[in-house]
């Protein structure tokens, strides 16, 4: 159980970073994570619930990275049975059931999919694709995820096809596939949600705070908001800083790729109900990913290239990405969607291991298996999917309790449910609509109790109104007067 159960426990804000990052450059603590994406946090909460000390830093915010940059998607691993990685695919298919049913139900649900049957899509494909979702779906039963919680594949009549998603040309179409799969409500905000629980159960969650160096008893760091620089020391180090973790460990390779996503407003694919999965000419078994929103926003995705050169901390998508995207989606609409009609475009970074420390060849081949290292005097972990964020944590965290032999109990955070938001009385308080279905209330809840410190915290991450620049610009007053207090 956490430490405390009030909502103040798991409430994050700029009052306590300041608090708890004094007591950080003080003492001691069991475990340093650096990094606060998905696994980071999720280090956090894991190692906090066994009943260690825990500061956890990130030189930027809560899901700065890539956490914030994904499909959105919680898989079960059918893309891996294609490439014979059955391991890494039960391993999806456990964690997305786990997350479904028990730990963030409130964050995660299922939704359809369908793959239009139209002229590029032979027969003998089809059947092979329907039999690698029947395929998925023995996953699901293997990792005994309710068949209520998650329904099975079909098949779909061209007209109820074109009922789901209107936008569908209609030229041979002979129906559809219906598949069923994970979805989160926005990964930023399970980030955020992994974060209050760690807090919950007594970690120090500390935004804004670089870890300029790390060893294996702790790490130099500074506060990004003063620049003062101190020092952070701990029996046991993990690494989790993703595309960044090659910075603070050397030892450690990553081949990065980007993957580029479209963003297009609601009425651009009017009536869209269901996902759609679109065959990648000239590439077996990827598909690109039509993805509508929960605030009316459908995203479009996902490129994989390999990224060349220093990492950014921002990537960009590129226009070649952009008009590779659009080429295969308009290759299944009705009426196309030009590059104008783009209202914005992301592009997240995959912290992919380089094999034996090459870093040439394809990305889209390499393993999504993640790995924990012990090297340079502390654990770092890397690769993964989004999905099984809590499985990496869990592995990380056995790691460090071996190496230092720390007086941990037992793993726990299958049980442990993700706190909600409860946000209702401060939308009520302050109705007045930001964009993107936000509201000025939700805005200074991020404030007081998740963790948000300036404007891009706001618009960037505890909620999604940044992806549209348009949006960002009429939402930025809102923000700035909430900031104010």
């Amino acid at each position: 159980m956490p430490r405390s159960s009030s909502p103040e426990a798991s409430s994050l804000n700029a009052a306590r970073r300041s608090a708890e990052l004094a007591r950080t450059a003080e003492g001691t603590v069991d475990v340093l994570v650096v990094g606060l994406g998905a696994t980071g946090a999720g280090a956090a909460l894991d190692a906090a619930s066994r009943g260690l000390s825990v500061a956890a830093i990130d030189a930027h915010d809560l899901a700065f990275g890539t956490s914030r940059w994904s499909s959105k998607m919680i898989h079960g691993g059918l893309r891996y049975l294609a490439k014979a990685q059955v391991g890494v695919a039960y391993e999806s298919a456990v964690e997305r059931g786990i997350l479904l049913s028990r730990t963030a139900p409130h964050l995660v649900r299922a939704h359809p999919y369908l793959l239009p049957l139209n002229p590029g899509v032979s027969r003998g494909q089809e059947a092979l694709v329907m039999t690698g979702y029947r395929l998925g779906d023995g996953l699901r039963a293997a990792a005994r995820t309710p068949r209520r919680l998650l329904p099975g594949p079909s098949r779909l009549t061209a007209e109820r096809a074109r009922a789901a998603a209107p936008v569908l040309s209609g030229y041979g179409l002979r129906g559809a596939l219906l598949s069923w799969d994970g979805r989160l409500e926005d990964d930023a905000r399970l980030v955020v949600a992994i974060a209050r629980t760690a807090a919950a159960y007594g970690a120090r969650i500390l935004t804004r705070c670089r870890a300029l160096e790390l060893t294996a008893t702790g790490a130099r760091a500074r506060d990004e908001l003063t620049g003062e620089e101190f020092t952070i020391r701990a029996r046991a180090v993990i690494n989790a800083a993703g595309v960044w973790a090659g910075q603070l460990n050397p030892e450690v390779t990553l081949r990065p790729s980007r993957g580029t996503h479209l963003v297009l407003r609601g009425e651009t694919l009017p009536g869209l109900r269901a996902g759609l999965h679109v065959p990648i000419p000239g590439e077996s078994n990827r598909f690109a990913l039509v993805l509508p929103q929960h605030d009316g926003r459908v995203y479009v995705g996902l490129t994989d290239v390999p990224l060349d050169g220093p990492v950014p901390d921002v990537p960009e998508a590129p226009e070649d990405d952009i008009r590779a995207l659009l080429e295969v989606l308009n290759g299944i609409l009705e009426v196309p969607v030009t590059r104008e009609a783009v209202a914005g475009a992301y592009a997240g970074l995959r912290p992919l291991l380089a094999p034996d420390g090459h870093t040439s060849g394809r990305t889209a081949d390499l393993s999504r298996r993640h790995a924990v290292l012990d090297a340079g005097g502390f654990v770092t972990v890397v690769g993964g999917k989004l999905t099984t964020y809590r499985r990496m944590a869990e592995d990380a965290v056995d790691r460090a309790v071996r190496r230092a032999n720390l007086p941990a109990g037992p793993c726990v955070t299958k049980e442990v449910v993700l706190v909600g938001r409860a946000v209702q009385a401060y939308a009520e308080a302050e109705p007045e609509p930001v964009g993107a279905g936000v509201t000025k209330g939700e805005l200074r809840f991020a404030v007081e109790h998740e963790g948000a410190l300036d404007e891009d915290d706001l618009l960037d991450r505890r909620t999604r109104i940044g992806l549209v620049p348009e949006d960002r610009a009429a939402a930025l007053p809102a923000a700035r007067d909430v900031l104010k207090g």
